[in-house]
Protein backbone atom coordinates (compact mmCIF):
# COMPACT_ATOMS: atom_id res chain seq x y z
CA UNK A 1 0.00 0.00 0.00
CA UNK A 2 1.17 3.40 -0.73
CA UNK A 3 1.78 6.60 1.27
CA UNK A 4 -1.09 8.12 -0.58
CA UNK A 5 -3.20 5.04 0.02
CA UNK A 6 -5.52 4.60 3.17
CA UNK A 7 -7.16 1.50 3.79
CA UNK A 8 -10.81 1.91 5.48
CA UNK A 9 -13.21 -0.22 6.80
CA UNK A 10 -17.33 0.39 7.69
CA UNK A 11 -18.98 -2.13 9.76
CA UNK A 12 -22.68 -3.05 9.64
CA UNK A 13 -24.60 -4.13 12.83
CA UNK A 14 -27.46 -5.54 13.90
CA UNK A 15 -27.80 -3.77 17.63
CA UNK A 16 -30.43 -4.85 20.06
CA UNK A 17 -31.01 -3.99 23.73
CA UNK A 18 -28.29 -5.92 25.08
CA UNK A 19 -25.37 -4.19 25.26
CA UNK A 20 -22.78 -6.24 26.46
CA UNK A 21 -23.83 -8.05 23.67
CA UNK A 22 -23.67 -5.49 21.08
CA UNK A 23 -20.49 -4.28 22.53
CA UNK A 24 -18.55 -7.99 22.30
CA UNK A 25 -19.91 -8.06 18.01
CA UNK A 26 -18.95 -4.45 17.64
CA UNK A 27 -15.21 -5.90 19.00
CA UNK A 28 -15.31 -8.84 16.89
CA UNK A 29 -15.94 -6.72 13.65
CA UNK A 30 -13.23 -3.98 14.07
CA UNK A 31 -10.96 -6.74 14.60
CA UNK A 32 -11.37 -8.80 12.16
CA UNK A 33 -11.47 -5.16 9.75
CA UNK A 34 -8.32 -4.44 11.22
CA UNK A 35 -6.78 -8.00 10.32
CA UNK A 36 -7.96 -6.89 7.06
CA UNK A 37 -5.95 -4.65 6.74
CA UNK A 38 -8.02 -1.24 7.77
CA UNK A 39 -6.43 1.49 9.42
CA UNK A 40 -9.50 3.34 9.98
CA UNK A 41 -12.98 1.53 11.08
CA UNK A 42 -16.80 3.38 10.78
CA UNK A 43 -18.84 1.87 13.38
CA UNK A 44 -22.73 2.63 12.48
CA UNK A 45 -25.23 5.12 14.45
CA UNK A 46 -26.23 3.91 18.04
CA UNK A 47 -24.13 0.59 17.75
CA UNK A 48 -24.07 -0.39 21.15
CA UNK A 49 -27.95 -0.31 22.00
CA UNK A 50 -30.97 -0.27 20.19
CA UNK A 51 -34.76 -1.01 21.33
CA UNK A 52 -38.03 0.74 22.19
CA UNK A 53 -38.61 4.24 21.98
CA UNK A 54 -39.62 4.60 25.31
CA UNK A 55 -37.26 2.44 26.73
CA UNK A 56 -34.45 4.41 25.27
CA UNK A 57 -33.11 5.55 28.74
CA UNK A 58 -31.45 2.39 28.71
CA UNK A 59 -29.16 3.30 25.78
CA UNK A 60 -27.48 6.52 27.34
CA UNK A 61 -24.31 6.53 28.78
CA UNK A 62 -21.51 9.42 30.02
CA UNK A 63 -18.83 9.61 27.34
CA UNK A 64 -16.69 6.93 29.95
CA UNK A 65 -19.28 4.65 29.70
CA UNK A 66 -18.71 0.88 28.75
CA UNK A 67 -19.11 1.39 24.51
CA UNK A 68 -17.11 4.40 24.36
CA UNK A 69 -14.40 2.63 26.52
CA UNK A 70 -14.76 -0.02 24.76
CA UNK A 71 -14.02 1.64 21.41
CA UNK A 72 -11.01 3.29 23.38
CA UNK A 73 -9.56 -0.38 23.99
CA UNK A 74 -9.90 -1.31 20.30
CA UNK A 75 -8.00 1.73 18.84
CA UNK A 76 -5.05 1.07 21.71
CA UNK A 77 -5.13 -2.79 21.39
CA UNK A 78 -5.57 -2.69 17.20
CA UNK A 79 -3.38 0.43 16.65
CA UNK A 80 -6.07 1.53 14.45
CA UNK A 81 -8.72 4.67 14.22
CA UNK A 82 -11.91 3.68 15.16
CA UNK A 83 -14.90 6.01 14.59
CA UNK A 84 -16.96 4.79 17.36
CA UNK A 85 -20.43 5.34 14.97
CA UNK A 86 -22.60 7.24 17.46
CA UNK A 87 -23.81 6.44 20.93
CA UNK A 88 -26.78 8.47 23.27
CA UNK A 89 -24.85 10.27 25.63
CA UNK A 90 -25.22 11.94 28.70
CA UNK A 91 -27.04 11.77 32.17
CA UNK A 92 -29.53 9.04 32.04
CA UNK A 93 -31.46 10.28 34.32
CA UNK A 94 -31.99 13.79 31.99
CA UNK A 95 -34.66 14.43 29.87
CA UNK A 96 -32.52 14.65 26.61
CA UNK A 97 -29.11 13.14 25.67
CA UNK A 98 -26.90 13.88 22.49
CA UNK A 99 -26.54 11.40 19.57
CA UNK A 100 -22.73 11.52 19.87
CA UNK A 101 -20.02 10.38 17.47
CA UNK A 102 -16.60 10.14 18.41
CA UNK A 103 -13.27 9.66 16.41
CA UNK A 104 -10.89 7.85 18.39
CA UNK A 105 -6.86 7.68 17.73
CA UNK A 106 -4.74 4.72 18.03
CA UNK A 107 -3.73 5.43 21.28
CA UNK A 108 -7.10 5.71 22.42
CA UNK A 109 -7.24 8.95 22.56
CA UNK A 110 -10.45 11.41 21.54
CA UNK A 111 -9.72 13.41 18.47
CA UNK A 112 -12.97 14.43 17.62
CA UNK A 113 -16.33 14.59 19.00
CA UNK A 114 -19.56 15.62 17.09
CA UNK A 115 -23.02 15.78 18.44
CA UNK A 116 -25.75 15.10 15.44
CA UNK A 117 -27.45 18.09 14.03
CA UNK A 118 -30.19 17.07 12.25
CA UNK A 119 -32.90 15.37 14.19
CA UNK A 120 -35.05 12.61 12.39
CA UNK A 121 -38.73 13.98 12.88
CA UNK A 122 -40.76 12.42 10.40
CA UNK A 123 -43.83 10.17 9.63
CA UNK A 124 -42.08 7.11 7.98
CA UNK A 125 -44.78 3.52 6.39
CA UNK A 126 -46.94 5.21 8.79
CA UNK A 127 -44.86 4.83 11.81
CA UNK A 128 -43.77 8.39 13.46
CA UNK A 129 -40.22 9.14 14.52
CA UNK A 130 -39.48 11.87 17.08
CA UNK A 131 -35.41 12.06 17.81
CA UNK A 132 -35.64 15.58 19.14
CA UNK A 133 -38.37 14.39 22.00
CA UNK A 134 -34.77 12.50 23.66
CA UNK A 135 -31.82 14.10 22.04
CA UNK A 136 -30.65 17.36 21.80
CA UNK A 137 -29.36 18.45 18.70
CA UNK A 138 -25.85 19.78 18.46
CA UNK A 139 -24.57 22.90 16.64
CA UNK A 140 -21.23 22.44 15.15
CA UNK A 141 -19.38 20.91 12.24
CA UNK A 142 -16.80 18.97 13.61
CA UNK A 143 -13.76 17.21 11.68
CA UNK A 144 -10.60 15.13 12.64
CA UNK A 145 -7.12 14.13 11.18
CA UNK A 146 -7.19 10.33 10.50
CA UNK A 147 -4.81 7.61 9.18
CA UNK A 148 -4.10 10.88 6.38
CA UNK A 149 -7.50 11.71 6.13
CA UNK A 150 -9.53 14.83 7.04
CA UNK A 151 -12.73 13.25 7.90
CA UNK A 152 -16.03 15.27 8.06
CA UNK A 153 -18.05 13.73 10.81
CA UNK A 154 -21.60 13.32 10.76
CA UNK A 155 -24.76 11.48 11.52
CA UNK A 156 -27.35 9.47 9.40
CA UNK A 157 -30.30 11.85 8.85
CA UNK A 158 -27.36 15.02 8.26
CA UNK A 159 -26.93 13.06 4.84
CA UNK A 160 -29.82 15.03 3.68
CA UNK A 161 -28.42 18.52 3.88
CA UNK A 162 -26.17 18.89 1.65
CA UNK A 163 -24.69 22.25 3.29
CA UNK A 164 -23.18 20.45 5.94
CA UNK A 165 -20.79 18.35 3.93
CA UNK A 166 -20.36 21.45 1.98
CA UNK A 167 -19.12 23.15 4.74
CA UNK A 168 -16.90 20.46 5.88
CA UNK A 169 -14.98 20.76 3.10
CA UNK A 170 -14.11 24.06 2.89
CA UNK A 171 -12.93 23.48 6.53
CA UNK A 172 -10.60 20.65 4.49
CA UNK A 173 -12.47 17.46 4.68
CA UNK A 174 -10.85 14.67 2.23
CA UNK A 175 -13.37 11.71 3.67
CA UNK A 176 -16.92 12.05 5.31
CA UNK A 177 -18.04 9.86 7.19
CA UNK A 178 -21.97 9.01 8.02
CA UNK A 179 -22.75 6.33 10.88
CA UNK A 180 -26.76 5.54 9.67
CA UNK A 181 -29.44 3.61 10.95
CA UNK A 182 -31.53 4.28 7.81
CA UNK A 183 -35.48 2.90 7.80
CA UNK A 184 -35.80 -0.12 5.15
CA UNK A 185 -38.30 2.50 3.00
CA UNK A 186 -36.03 5.79 2.85
CA UNK A 187 -33.02 3.76 2.36
CA UNK A 188 -34.59 1.48 -0.37
CA UNK A 189 -35.24 5.21 -2.39
CA UNK A 190 -32.62 7.08 -0.94
CA UNK A 191 -29.85 5.78 0.59
CA UNK A 192 -27.07 5.20 -2.24
CA UNK A 193 -28.72 7.92 -4.47
CA UNK A 194 -27.93 10.75 -1.24
CA UNK A 195 -24.30 8.39 -0.20
CA UNK A 196 -22.75 8.94 -4.10
CA UNK A 197 -24.37 12.35 -4.29
CA UNK A 198 -22.34 13.70 -1.18
CA UNK A 199 -18.80 11.92 -2.52
CA UNK A 200 -19.77 13.26 -6.08
CA UNK A 201 -20.89 16.80 -5.10
CA UNK A 202 -17.81 17.49 -2.89
CA UNK A 203 -15.16 15.16 -4.28
CA UNK A 204 -14.61 13.48 -0.77
CA UNK A 205 -14.85 9.59 0.09
CA UNK A 206 -17.67 8.75 1.73
CA UNK A 207 -18.10 6.15 4.48
CA UNK A 208 -20.93 5.10 5.28
CA UNK A 209 -22.00 2.47 7.64
CA UNK A 210 -25.08 0.94 8.25
CA UNK A 211 -27.27 -1.05 10.65
CA UNK A 212 -29.37 -3.50 9.37
CA UNK A 213 -32.02 -5.66 9.53
CA UNK A 214 -35.05 -6.21 12.17
CA UNK A 215 -34.05 -4.91 15.84
CA UNK A 216 -37.80 -5.78 17.27
CA UNK A 217 -39.10 -2.55 16.73
CA UNK A 218 -41.37 -1.33 13.69
CA UNK A 219 -38.37 0.27 11.89
CA UNK A 220 -36.28 -2.27 10.27
CA UNK A 221 -33.15 -0.62 8.96
CA UNK A 222 -31.84 -1.00 5.63
CA UNK A 223 -27.86 -2.10 6.00
CA UNK A 224 -26.13 -1.53 2.36
CA UNK A 225 -23.05 0.04 4.35
CA UNK A 226 -20.70 1.20 1.81
CA UNK A 227 -17.28 3.23 0.85
CA UNK A 228 -17.49 5.60 -2.09
CA UNK A 229 -14.89 7.69 -3.76
CA UNK A 230 -14.92 11.00 -5.32
CA UNK A 231 -15.60 10.01 -8.69
CA UNK A 232 -19.12 8.42 -7.04
CA UNK A 233 -18.10 4.87 -7.42
CA UNK A 234 -19.05 2.36 -4.77
CA UNK A 235 -15.48 0.45 -3.55
CA UNK A 236 -17.26 -1.86 -0.83
CA UNK A 237 -20.24 -2.63 0.41
CA UNK A 238 -21.73 -4.76 2.41
CA UNK A 239 -25.54 -5.87 0.94
CA UNK A 240 -27.58 -8.17 3.89
CA UNK A 241 -26.33 -9.63 7.15
CA UNK A 242 -23.82 -8.18 9.66
CA UNK A 243 -20.12 -7.74 8.74
CA UNK A 244 -17.52 -5.18 7.21
CA UNK A 245 -16.54 -3.72 4.24
CA UNK A 246 -12.78 -2.05 3.39
CA UNK A 247 -11.42 -0.11 0.50
CA UNK A 248 -8.04 1.45 -0.46
CA UNK A 249 -8.86 5.16 -0.65
CA UNK A 250 -6.16 6.50 -3.31
CA UNK A 251 -5.81 10.51 -1.57
CA UNK A 252 -3.41 10.98 -5.03
CA UNK A 253 -6.68 9.56 -7.54
CA UNK A 254 -8.64 11.93 -4.86
CA UNK A 255 -6.16 14.77 -5.63
CA UNK A 256 -6.30 14.32 -9.70
CA UNK A 257 -10.17 14.50 -9.64
CA UNK A 258 -10.36 17.60 -7.72
CA UNK A 259 -7.14 19.26 -10.18
CA UNK A 260 -8.87 18.05 -13.44
CA UNK A 261 -12.11 18.84 -12.67
CA UNK A 262 -12.12 21.61 -10.17
CA UNK A 263 -15.70 22.26 -9.28
CA UNK A 264 -15.31 22.90 -6.02
CA UNK A 265 -12.93 25.71 -6.84
CA UNK A 266 -16.27 26.82 -9.48
CA UNK A 267 -18.67 27.97 -7.21
CA UNK A 268 -20.50 31.05 -7.53
CA UNK A 269 -22.95 30.99 -5.02
CA UNK A 270 -21.19 30.62 -1.64
CA UNK A 271 -22.40 30.00 1.91
CA UNK A 272 -24.13 27.05 3.85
Amino acid sequence: MSGSTVRAAVVQLLADDDTAANIARAGELVQAATLSGAQLVVLPERWNWWGPQDRRREGVEPLDGPSLTAARAWARELGAWVLAGSVLTGDARADRAHNTSVLIAPDGRDIALYRKIHLFDVTVGGHQFRESDFVEPGDARVLGDAAGLRVGMSVCYDLRFPELYRGLVDSGATALAVPAYFTERTGRAHWEVLVRARAIEDQCFVLAAGQCGRHGTPDAAWGHSMIVDPWGRVLAEVPDGQGFACADLDLQAQADIRASLPALSHRRLAGG
